[in-house]
């Protein structure tokens, strides 16, 4: 149907749904260390909003050669958080919306954890780095949610037992 630089829309049947060009996939981070995770809040232009996440990255959206989710990871950690990782481990690949997009992304657990920098993303991000600790981490996104934050559904996975109990 239509193609851009990064996203594509596409039929299948009377199916609809949007998929990522050149086969670029995302590296997510879950950074914990201390009982505590790092996570980051950004203005998203489709939800109008700001939203809180995981840090992440596109796989080989600049440079195609770039294909190794944990080199993407360790970038995009110390790009957006000011933290490195002394340890990334490999979780596995999720579909992050299958129902509508073919996206998926490669969630990356950083252990390890040491402050390099103050963060905030390249040029134009503006991101802002939190670092949460894992006990109160329920009572930090009712409070992002109250004040108005979008919340990315990465963010489940840190509130499932919570949820379940």
């Amino acid at each position: 149907m239509w193609q851009g630089r990064y996203i594509a829309a596409k039929t299948q049947g009377r199916w609809e749904y949007v998929t990522r060009t050149r086969g670029i996939g995302a590296a997510v981070i879950l950074a914990v260390e201390d009982g505590h995770v790092l996570l980051v809040e950004q203005y998203r232009v489709p939800l109008g909003r700001a939203c809180l996440e995981l840090p992440a990255g596109l796989i080989g959206d600049e440079d195609a050669a770039e294909r190794d989710p944990l080199v993407v990871a360790r970038r995009e950690l110390e790009e957006e958080t000011g933290w490195t990782a002394a340890h990334l481990e490999l979780v596995g690949v999720f579909a992050s919306s299958p129902g509508m997009v073919g996206e998926t992304f490669t969630l990356v657990k950083a252990t390890g954890l040491s402050k390099i920098s103050d963060g905030g993303g390249v040029s134009g991000e503006e991101i802002t780095v939190h670092r949460v600790p894992l006990d109160g981490i329920a009572a930090f996104v009712a409070a992002r949610r109250d004040e108005g934050m979008a919340m990315d559904v990465k963010l489940l996975a840190l509130l499932g037992p919570g949820l379940l109990g």
